[in-house]
Order: C-alpha cells, then structure tokens, then sequence
C-alpha cells in the first residue's frame, strides 16, 4: 500500500509525459491539446490527487508577480530620533536594506515617514497611510526606548505593524529581532573555546533593558558552567565612562576579565589608554560585528535578515486581516553567527601550560 499522496510525478510516469506538462493540463492550459489535458486529469483523479492549496496559492503569486510592477505599497517608519537614521545610523541603514531588499522581491514598495515629523498626528497619518491605499507598516529605527508615541495609538490598533530590533511596550506589537540572549551565550562559548577563562560584559544598561535584559540573561546562564572564581560583573555604565573613562578602568582593574565582550568601539581606546595590547594582552569580542571594522571578531546579528523577517510578518498580518494591536503578538527571533577576527586569539589554557 502506498502511504504517501499522489504527486505530478506520479501522474507524469503514469501517462509518460514530462511534469510540466502534467502541471499545465492541470491548470487547464491551452497549450496542452483537450485530449492529452482529460486524459492526465481522469489519471490525477483516478489516482486520488489533490493540489495542495497553499503551494497552488504561491505558485499563482509567483506567475502573477512577473507581470506586475508592485502590489500595493508598505509605510516604512522611522522611530528613531534622528530623521536622518535611515543613511546615518550606524545600525538602522541595515535594518533598512532588509526591508527594501524583501519588500521588492515580494513586489512591494515603500513609503517613508518619520515617526517624530511635528505635523504628523494620527488623523493626518491615517488620512495619508489610506489615500496612498497603504495597508502594513514597518518600525525601524528604536534606539533609546521601546515605547511608540502614544498619539500614533489609533493607527496601530487598525493597520498591521511590526517593530524590528525590540520588543515594544505600551502597546505590545508583533516583532522581528536578533535573538540576543543566544548571541551572548554564544559570544560568550567562543571565548571559551578560544582559551581565554574571564569573559566579561560591556554594556550600557540602557540598551540592555530596551532587549529586556536578553544580553545579560545569556551572559548570566553561559557564566554558570565557571568557577566562581572566573565569573565576573558586567559593566553598565559605558554612558558616564565616555566622560570618565576611570570608571572602566576601575572595573577592569577590579575584574580582571581577559576578554571584554561589548557592542562599542570606545572599548578598545579605554583599553589602550590602559596600555594593553589587542589582542596580545586582552581580546575584544563585538556582539554586533559590522563591515566598518571587519577585522574583529564578534557576532553578526544578521541586521538585514530581521528587516526581511519584518517585512513578511506584516505581509502575513495583511493578507489575514491582523491589526498591530492584537492580544497575541508574534515574535521572530534571527539567529546570529561568530566571525573570527584579529581581536582575540587562541590562548593556551592554564592546565595545558603547566
């Protein structure tokens, strides 16, 4: 007995004909001469086949897309405070690439607005969002807080929206991000394998609390396969340090960490204000590695990864009619992968060098 259901292929060695020309009798073309299309269809029902929905569904799509310039457009926000984030930022723009790069290829365009415009309240962003029949929206750019303009409220309750990098508050929207509390364990594992024994963290609280404490919780899960002895505390207070950088290196004196995991260049001029060598004396992890210092090793989130996940997200939301606000947000967490770099090397353990 057969377990599995009947494909083209099936259908296509039955009849001794190829399975494009299956797939078009079966689509009733015109190509294919009425005879040879009601005999492949009496086969595909003879056999029991049936198309499955979803795959005709996209297949439909992908034919269609060829002809069409775009579907519909999306509005691409920019919370961040700077209306210029989208070319200036160093982290945005990928965010922003993403999106553009997935929303083309899908046969979407975008609009951009600033989130913080003055003249943009809710009525007139609503009254422009449906003139421009503008049916999904995309937030990119939050840096400083997790929480939307409260006056934009109306507009998320009645469009699909989805939020890259963060998970918002106030309201709770579906999301796309790293998955930061892996990339730390991970950061942290490979510092591990490359020999060195007090990994530490360098981080502004700040950020750490905008990704709700997912730097710190992997760091802190990840510490506990250590000797108390080689655990160390993270250092939050990179803001004051960048007009007192004795605060660093009180810290780094006090933990003595032989490898500092951060999301800052400033680090490496602290440590050499310090007189220590990278990598000879002390490596330096980056947990969001970018091309601008590609020399380090550090972790890619894969920026522009999450900005393609938004932008399926809300493509999703539009097709099945999903508000922004909804009592089960989603979220897509991208994994991130290590890339080596000259800022750490293998060090040899201190039970092998005895």
């Amino acid at each position: 007995m057969r377990d599995s259901k009947p494909t083209m292929r099936d259908i296509a060695l039955r009849v001794g004909l190829s399975k494009n020309t299956v797939s078009l009798a079966l689509r009733h073309d015109p190509q294919i001469p009425e005879k040879t299309r009601k005999r492949i269809q009496r086969v595909a029902r003879a056999l029991g086949y049936r198309k499955n929905p979803t795959v005709a569904h996209l297949m439909a799509q992908l034919r269609t897309s060829r002809s069409l310039t775009f579907q519909a457009p999306l509005a691409l926000l920019n919370a961040n405070l700077d209306p210029s984030a989208f070319t200036n930022h160093p982290t945005v723009p990928v965010y922003v690439q993403g999106c553009r790069k997935r929303a083309a290829e899908l046969g979407y365009s975008l609009d951009e607005f600033w989130l913080h415009d003055p003249q943009l309240d809710a009525k007139r962003f609503e009254r422009i969002l449906r003139t421009r029949n503008i049916r999904g929206l995309i937030v990119v750019g939050l840096m400083k807080e997790n929480r939307l303009p409260p006056r934009f409220l109306p507009i998320w309750k009645q469009f699909p929206t989805v939020v890259t990098g963060t998970r918002t508050h106030e309201p709770a929207l579906s999301f796309a991000c790293s998955d930061q509390h892996i990339l730390a364990m991970k950061a942290f594992e490979n510092a591990l394998q490359l020999g060195y024994r007090r990994p530490a963290l360098v981080l502004d609280r700040e950020i750490d609390l905008l990704v709700d404490g997912r730097f710190t919780s992997g760091i802190h899960i990840a510490q506990q396969g250590l000797p108390k002895s080689q655990q160390t505390k993270p250092f939050y207070q990179v803001t004051e340090a960048r007009n007192r950088p004795r605060l660093f290196h009180q810290w780094f004196e006090r933990e003595k960490p032989d490898v500092v995991l951060t999301l800052y260049n400033v680090v490496r001029r602290w440590l050499q204000e310090m007189d220590l060598a990278i990598p000879r004396d002390v490596g330096l992890i980056q947990l969001e590695w970018r091309r601008d210092h590609a020399d380090d090793a550090g972790m890619n989130q894969h920026n522009e990864i999450v900005g393609e996940a938004a932008v399926e997200m809300v493509i999703n939301m539009i097709h099945h009619h999903i508000p922004g606000v909804q009592a089960f947000p989603r979220a897509t967490f991208i994994g991130s992968t290590w890339v080596d770099g000259k800022s750490v090397r293998r060090r040899i353990p201190l039970a092998a060098s005895l």
